[in-house]
């Protein structure tokens, strides 16, 4: 007789989920939870006091990131799941906050059913993933994988002047340098999707693979302000125009290179911005991301290319590069586990790429790291109406939970 496999309890997941979304509740039903703010002390608590009734350790690091801990049998680097109870402003009450909850719910689970770990069980909720209120965003685990400096990231100021240090201090979870997490067995994160894969080919979960590299560009356009009635058509050098063409040209050539491919122009600022005037300026914004450098690379070719003559139409082209970041790839044996994990549960899955970035590309470059993916209804998040159904949820859960107990038993 196949042995029953130890599930969680998905009712007991909603009641965590709807209480840490009161905490910063919005009138459409959303959340605004910005760091270091009430709101986030106020979850913060929540999620302390929760980790204290099952017997956890609670410390917090230098970050403001919180540490729960269930000891084990061994002294071993602990297994750790988690994310991040920050949200955006009217964003959702999935987003980050449902793996912390998932090792809540992992952890009851384990207590209720007598099981004493082997190896020490962590929770940890990472500060100011969003970076809404303090630019940029993974600001903790980026600081934690040696990627930002702590001295300038504490000196990142809010739209009010506020210093991200102070603010840390204001709230009263500044903690010591020397809890810091350093290593673990496997990094454990359960998020919703925030797109339409899953709900769309009707998968339940996603063995996440890879973080995708991408590369973000700005593009200055140049030409002459003239009178817009006045100046014949062929006699003026419109910048908008010019833009115009880049991004025809753009379009065309980068479908045209990888189906998997995605690219974006978020950003257009046109000079003077006046009817009557022909533009003699336009800054805008190209940004592309896909997991192989090759294909990467020959994006960045297609944008060097926009100088040429064919859509200048009398302007000149600037290109700047403003950033860009590698494919983080997460590690292959725990994506199996998970994969195993879910296939042992019956669900349905597939393995993917995350477009979006999360504090799991960070710590992958130090610790042992993979994410699970839950569907998100209508691809939505950010933004108040965000969504995922209850029962993906608890197999999100059940799914980190089995990886758990697999990892426990080897």
């Amino acid at each position: 007789m196949k042995k029953q496999k130890l599930v969680i309890n998905g009712m007991r997941l909603k009641e965590s989920l709807e209480k840490f979304a009161d905490f910063g509740r919005t009138e459409n039903n959303g959340v605004t939870r910005l760091s270091l703010t009430e709101e986030d002390r106020l979850a913060r608590d929540y999620f302390c006091l929760c980790c204290k009734e099952l017997g956890m350790n609670v410390t917090i690091d230098d970050l403001g990131n919180i540490y729960a801990v269930l000891e084990g049998k061994e002294k071993r680097p602990p297994i750790v799941m988690g994310s991040h109870l920050d949200s955006v402003k009217k964003g959702g009450r999935f987003d980050g906050v449902l793996g912390v909850a998932a090792g809540l719910e992992v952890v009851r689970t384990l207590v209720e059913n007598g099981i004493e770990p082997r190896i020490p069980i962590m929770i940890v909720n990472f500060t100011n993933e969003e970076g809404a209120r303090f630019e940029p965003s993974m600001m903790s685990s980026g600081i934690l994988s040696g990627k930002f400096d702590k001295t300038t990231m504490f000196n990142k100021i809010d739209s009010d002047g506020i210093k991200f240090g102070d603010a840390l201090q204001s709230i009263g979870y500044s903690g010591n340098i020397e809890s810091r997490l350093d290593e673990a067995e496997a990094f454990l994160e359960l998020h919703i999707e925030q797109g339409p894969i899953l709900e769309t080919e009707s998968l339940s979960i996603g063995v996440v693979e890879c973080v995708l590299g991408m590369v973000c560009y700005e593009i200055e356009v140049t030409g002459e302000s003239d009178h817009a009635g006045t100046t014949p058509m062929e006699m003026r050098k419109d910048a908008f125009f010019t833009t115009n063409n880049i991004i025809m040209k753009a379009r065309q050539a980068l479908s045209a290179l990888d189906q998997d491919l995605v690219y974006t122009i978020g950003r257009v600022n046109v000079f003077p911005n006046i009817h009557t005037v022909i533009p003699n300026k336009v800054v805008f914004s190209i940004e592309s991301r896909h997991k192989d450098p090759e294909v990467i690379k020959q994006v960045e070719e297609i944008i060097h290319g926009f100088s040429s003559s064919s859509v200048k139409e009398g302007c000149e082209i600037k290109t700047t590069k403003l950033w860009n970041r590698d494919t983080v790839w997460f590690n292959e044996n725990i994506c199996d586990l998970i994969q195993q994990s879910t296939e042992s549960l019956g669900y349905s899955y597939k393995r993917m790429v995350s477009g979006a970035g999360h504090d799991a590309q960070f710590m992958a470059s130090y610790l042992p790291t993979a994410m699970v993916f839950v569907p998100s209804i209508n691809g939505k998040s950010h933004v108040e109406s965000e969504c995922t159904e209850w029962e993906d949820c608890e197999k999100g859960v059940n799914v980190i939970l089995e990886t758990v107990l697999t990892i426990l038993s080897n």
